[in-house]
């Protein structure tokens, strides 16, 4: 499966930010340093992700007599 680095950070700061957001909606309410956590969370996920590189797919040897 191909999945560019740009999507897998995309998904990664939505999973980031609403993991975030869940638990700080635990009370019904979002307080100023719950939503800065929640933006921290998404930032970070979103920068990380991007920059570990995707893993290489191993290039296939060539077989002979086929």
């Amino acid at each position: 499966m191909k999945i560019s680095k740009y999507w897998k950070a995309v998904v990664a700061a939505l999973a980031a930010g609403t993991a975030s957001l869940v638990t700080a909606l635990d009370d019904s309410t979002v307080t100023t340093q719950e939503g800065l956590t929640a933006v921290v969370a998404v930032l970070a996920a979103l920068g990380l992700t991007w920059a570990v590189p995707n893993r290489q797919e191993p290039k296939h040897a060539a077989t002979s007599g086929q």
